[in-house]
């Protein structure tokens, strides 16, 4: 298979933040999406940003603006629909998503998804990190989705599916693991809280 592609996830609402593109939100000295650009670019083969509405407030960041194809808020496979539309325009086999609001992702993202889906005929996984009470816990917005499935996904949405896992497992849906050491790898800004919290993670003053 071909390296994946790239897309980073920016269509959620950010109620929990007043609203707004929680990605254009200053942390430390620069947006927190060019924070997740700089951690996903070195893995993929191309990056692309799913985010509906006007697409020129993220001119700034030289990245193609996928929105999404299915109407009204259809949650985070709407913008991996987008995602692989895009990548099969490009001749991709897959894509990996990242969201927008999540600065500290591993760096072997993409690795670690690729080598949990050897012999795949169509290689789909989802990032996982082990919960001492809950088991693992899947991450749904950081996955490998293959773009040969694109139209399933497009019925299903259509269909009205909206839960990532129920498609995913539908597949047989793989995990890849990744150890939560003292931080969660995967932790988001949701709150302005959590930005503060990003920025003393980052060093930076919150």
């Amino acid at each position: 298979m071909k390296q994946p592609l790239g897309v980073i996830l920016a269509g959620g609402l950010a109620t929990r933040m007043g609203g707004g593109d929680k990605g254009l939100l200053a942390l430390g000295d620069r947006p927190l999406l060019a924070h997740v650009i700089d951690r996903l670019a070195p893995q993929v083969a191309g990056l692309a940003l799913n985010a509906n509405g006007d697409p020129a407030r993220f001119d700034g960041f030289g990245l193609p603006v996928l929105a999404d194809s299915i109407e009204g808020f259809a949650g985070p496979l709407a913008g991996v629909l987008a995602g692989l539309d895009w990548a099969a325009g490009q001749g991709g086999d897959a894509i990996v998503t990242a969201a927008a609001d999540t600065p500290f992702f591993p760096c072997d993202l993409v690795p670690r998804l690729l080598l949990a889906t050897e012999g795949m005929a169509a290689p789909l996984a989802l990032a996982a990190t082990p919960d001492p009470e809950r088991g693992r816990v899947r991450h749904p917005t950081f996955g490998l989705w293959p773009v040969a499935l694109r139209d399933d996904l497009r019925a299903a949405l259509q269909g009205g599916l909206r839960k990532v896992v129920l498609w995913t497992d539908r597949h047989g849906g793989r995990e890849a693991l990744f150890a939560a050491g003292g931080t969660d790898p995967f932790f988001n800004v949701n709150t302005p809280d959590d930005l503060a919290r990003a920025g003393a993670l980052l060093g930076a003053a919150p």
